[in-house]
């Protein structure tokens, strides 16, 4: 039997042509192949080869990084062979594993993360009570709660800001880091907000380092709102609003910075660029008096958080137009005193 033989009983035709090359030993049985025949096959000089425990490479040269990535897969999930009779899905299962960390930001095509075949390392997600121990080319990382996974190229990827959190833990390097996350807003691969919730859940964000690119990060996300905001008063034929400013009351104090208003109607948006740090139930507090205080003078405050403008900019634009039309019907505002920010 050479790697190009049929292994029967079971039908490889439902498989991809990279799993044909990577099984495990569970997999083999079940097509036919018994322990003492794998042995035999992965003797030296034979065709086959031990890639992790349990996996099998059926080939005799290097793997490949696709071959890497389904025989860390392979070892670190529960692959399910089907009943006699059950239909048999075109896409490989691996139970609950999933790629994580830097191979998984090479699979979502960031330009920042080195290429799969210098990783030296897959990292795997998988159950916390997952009893196994990291080995060869697969570092398992282990979870209480998994994320779900997408899918790219046949094989299941922790989304972006859960494989960030899990490849920044991993990093010392601070300009590293920096362009991991920078790359994560630039790209549109996710919100700034996604990616510090899952730094602070994963507890990185007492590092210097990581606190340092998480402030470069959320200055790239605003930055970024503030643009797509201009392109909202533009694309959608709102009135122009004076940008960013100071409301004060004549002689009085401090009411708050605002990213556009509308004198005339008492119109205000408010980019809502918090991040789930620490210290955000405070700042929402500080959110809600604000508001409070500036409606309470007459001045309608419109939130818009950088998803809602990235996802659905029209529907964003119909709300501020809906605020602008409803001030005539509203009793004229407190005099206020605009200052550029």
């Amino acid at each position: 039997m050479n790697h190009n033989t049929p292994l029967s009983p079971l039908p490889l035709s439902h498989l991809s042509d990279v799993q044909r090359r990577v099984l495990s030993a569970v997999q083999l049985r079940a097509h036919g192949v018994s322990a003492a025949r794998t042995t035999a096959q992965c003797r030296p000089g034979g065709p086959w080869q031990l890639l992790l425990p349990g996996v099998f490479l059926l080939h005799p040269g290097p793997p490949t990084s696709e071959e890497r990535l389904h025989g860390a897969l392979l070892y670190a999930g529960r692959p399910v062979i089907p009943a006699q009779g059950e239909p048999r899905s075109a896409a490989p299962r691996y139970g609950e594993a999933m790629v994580t960390g830097l191979a998984a930001l090479a699979l979502h095509q960031f330009s920042s993360a080195p290429p799969l075949l210098s990783l030296e390392r897959i990292d795997v997600l998988v159950p916390r009570t997952r009893r196994l121990r990291s080995t060869g080319c697969a570092r398992l990382v282990r979870s209480h709660e998994l994320p779900g996974p997408q899918e790219i190229t046949g094989v299941p990827v922790a989304p972006v800001p859960r494989a960030l959190a899990d490849a920044v833990a991993e990093l010392t390097d601070a300009h590293v880091v920096r362009q991991l996350l920078t790359e994560a807003v630039r790209g549109g691969h996710c919100e700034p907000a996604a990616v510090v919730k899952e730094l602070n859940r994963a507890r990185l964000l007492n590092r210097p380092h990581v606190v340092d690119a998480v402030d470069w990060l959320l200055a790239e996300g605003r930055a970024l709102a503030e643009d797509r905001l201009y392109d909202l008063v533009r694309e959608h034929g709102l009135p122009v609003p004076v940008w960013n400013v100071d409301l004060r009351l004549p002689g009085g104090p401090h009411l708050g910075g605002l990213d556009a208003y509308w004198p005339e109607q008492a119109v205000a948006v408010e980019l809502d660029t918090r991040a789930p740090r620490h210290d955000e139930d405070a700042l929402w507090s500080e959110y809600a008096r604000k508001r409070e205080h500036l409606e309470r003078l007459g001045i309608t405050v419109v939130y818009i958080t950088p998803r809602k403008l990235r996802d659905a900019p029209e529907q964003q634009a119909t709300v501020v137009r809906t605020a602008l039309m409803a001030a005539a019907d509203r009793d004229p505002a407190a005099y206020v005193v605009v200052l550029p920010r």
